[in-house]
């Protein structure tokens, strides 16, 4: 697994995310990720062509596909 910081500023207003790091194979499929991992509402994220991702390093080993922190504005 790799360390992705995904993140976003289309959806920007109160009680949105904005950021996560989270732990995925590949860029595509970090992406694919929600910040609040199963506890997501619409509209508290964006769309995926929104999303940038930036490689920050491998997960340790056996790290699974996961949420590691995430940036809400509540």
């Amino acid at each position: 697994m790799k360390l992705y910081k995904i993140s976003q500023d289309e959806n920007n207003d109160w009680d949105t995310y904005d950021s996560a790091v989270v732990a995925a194979s590949t860029a595509k499929k970090a992406i694919t990720i929600h910040p609040g991992g199963s506890h997501y509402t619409i509209g508290d994220w964006a769309d995926s062509k929104f999303i940038k991702v930036e490689f920050l390093g491998t997960a340790k080993k056996g790290t699974k596909k996961s949420v590691i922190c995430a940036s809400y504005k509540a």
